[in-house]
């Protein structure tokens, strides 16, 4: 219980001296954001994709009254994140663990995300569990320019298959042209240190892509999110993308890292027998940092843990409130906290 308090405790300080600050500078922010939205399948067994788990006949029973039922939920969840910095919230989100471009596209019709006109990037993976990353985006505030996906391949591993990683560029608020990239590593099963390569191997895939970027242009405006599976202190971040705690040290190529100052004050995402990791991630390129070369720079990140999208009490009181343990429908959330940036601008003859 003293474990969950002091990180409660420490998330709820840094919000509110963060949410201080803000008011206190005159500037035009942007919110990023990402959400490991866990299992959103829709309720149709799709041939060639291990999917049964979640259709109305399996153990799980799951339907189209408790689909809809996690759309509502998710999309109250990505329309509060931000809206206390933002009036429209985030203007950018990556998603991990959705099913297809459909599902994708409800959570995008959904409640307050309709209304602010979410569009969608989403390339099938494959991935045997069916499961990809996708982008919604306000399109008044990114103006999508071109998109990709790429294939993690391991060359001694012909059958293994896992999620692609998305990168969209686009111009953020008519200004930055910016590079958001969208992973999901593969996961710890088997334990950390037997799947530990196969991390290291997503981390140099995503580290390829950056370098082609800061390649072409060395003040290239890159975000590389997702759920990494490991913790921002872990080899497959700091050797595998280069990434650093501490701003001045995100030079040269390297990145900085805004979640590992998170980590160390005990703030989490998941939690695992009472110990919190940080597996949900946003990583800059230096340009970001510092401001040079474009409008925005970096301002500060979040783990977004209301109340509501926590346990309430049993054994697991405070963890993440998810949709089912096991089989037992428990009409939660996801088991992962979202996570998102803010960005900063100056006031200018332009802003509205």
């Amino acid at each position: 219980m003293i474990f969950r308090l002091i990180h409660f405790i420490a998330l709820i300080s840094f919000q509110i001296v963060l949410s201080c600050e803000l008011r206190a500078q005159e500037f035009v922010p942007a919110c990023i954001g990402f959400y490991n939205v866990e299992n959103l399948f829709d309720t149709i067994d799709t041939p060639g994709v291990r999917d049964s788990e979640y259709t109305p006949d399996s153990p799980k029973k799951w339907n189209t009254e408790r689909y809809y039922d996690k759309l509502e939920k998710l999309a109250r969840v990505i329309g509060e994140m931000g809206a206390d910095i933002h009036p429209d919230g985030l203007a950018v989100v990556g998603l991990a663990e959705v099913e297809n471009r459909d599902v994708v596209e409800d959570l995008a019709n959904t409640g307050i995300l309709k209304e602010r006109g979410y569009d969608v990037v989403h390339y099938d993976s494959p991935d045997k569990r069916g499961v990809d990353v996708a982008l919604i985006y306000q399109p008044k505030y990114f103006e999508v320019l071109n998109h990709k996906s790429y294939t993690l391949t391991i060359p001694d591993m012909p059958n293994f298959y896992t999620r692609d990683q998305l990168i969209v560029s686009g111009v953020l608020d008519k200004r930055d042209t910016v590079h958001v990239l969208v992973a999901h590593w593969p996961s710890r099963r088997g334990g950390e240190k037997r799947s530990r390569h196969l991390r290291v191997a997503a981390a140099e895939l995503g580290r390829s892509i950056i370098d082609s970027l800061l390649t072409e242009n060395p003040l290239a405006r890159i975000m590389y999110m997702g759920d990494l599976n490991d913790d921002p202190v872990n080899i497959s971040v700091r050797r595998g993308l280069r990434s650093e705690r501490r701003k001045e040290d995100a030079v040269k190529g390297r990145l900085y890292n805004p979640m590992e100052d998170l980590y160390h004050k005990g703030i989490g995402t998941l939690a695992w027998r009472d110990t919190w990791n940080l597996f949900d991630q946003i990583i800059l390129s230096e340009a970001l940092v510092t401001g040079e070369g474009g409008a925005f720079r970096y301002f500060g990140a979040r783990v977004f843990n209301k109340p509501y999208l926590r346990q309430a009490d049993g054994p697991f009181a405070g963890y993440p409130f998810r949709t089912y343990v096991g089989d037992s429908f428990r009409g939660g959330y996801s088991d992962h906290f979202p996570v998102y940036i803010i960005l900063v601008r100056e006031l200018d003859e332009h802003s509205p």
